[in-house]
């Protein structure tokens, strides 16, 4: 018998996002993303899997049980964030002269969102959720009171598949074997990760 003692989840770290340049005809191109943007303004993200669970039933018992997950939703919590990217993933129309337009129907653009989640004892989680959408963000306001008080928001990002296997985030984890040797958190959110062929990229660049 083996007993194990996993690391407890400490505190959330930065947000990381990068926005997708897409191709010609408009689509998701995962080979070209824009400079990645770090933020340090989270307070904590809750994090839904939206999808069902498939139980196949024969000679009158569970033969297999299988796991469709169609996309993830995250709520960030944030102290604040920057308005002009706010805008761009909602969709708005920014013009020239700093006018902005919102509502009515916006084709909201596609970009890459990551998260570092910290453990007790020094141990990293790092994620890359390649293929995302802003899907609602609150806007909420209150008067200011004798001492000062949070006044958060919540953006709430959908994250879809982006390969054929219907996946939708990539990570690494250090209590995970095989965690690369020398990876930081700057080396492995300068890009958004979409393959193995991208984190080997960004490890030997490190080595």
């Amino acid at each position: 018998m083996k007993t194990k003692r996993p690391m407890m989840k400490e505190t959330v770290g930065a947000q990381y996002y990068a926005f997708n340049t897409p191709d010609e005809d408009g689509n998701v191109d995962y080979t070209t993303y824009e400079d990645t943007i770090k933020t340090e303004v989270v307070k904590q993200i809750g994090t839904t899997e939206n999808g069902d669970t498939t139980t196949v039933r024969a000679s009158g018992k569970d033969y297999a049980s299988f796991n469709q997950v169609s996309s993830t939703d995250l709520e960030v919590e944030v102290v604040a964030f920057p308005q002009e990217d706010l805008a761009r993933m909602r969709g708005e129309n920014i013009a020239t002269n700093g006018l902005v337009s919102s509502g009515g129907t916006k084709e909201r653009p596609y970009f890459a969102y990551g998260k570092v989640v910290k453990l007790v004892g020094g141990g990293v989680r790092f994620d890359w959720y390649p293929k995302c959408q802003v899907i609602e963000n609150t806007d909420d306001i209150a008067t200011s009171e004798d001492s000062f008080s949070e006044q958060n928001d919540t953006v709430t990002i959908r994250a879809y598949a982006f390969n054929e296997k219907g996946e939708n985030k990539n990570y690494v984890d250090s209590s995970i074997t095989g965690f690369p040797e020398g990876l930081t958190e700057e080396k492995f959110f300068s890009k958004p990760i979409v393959t193995s062929a991208d984190l080997d990229a960004v490890v030997a660049e490190s080595a």
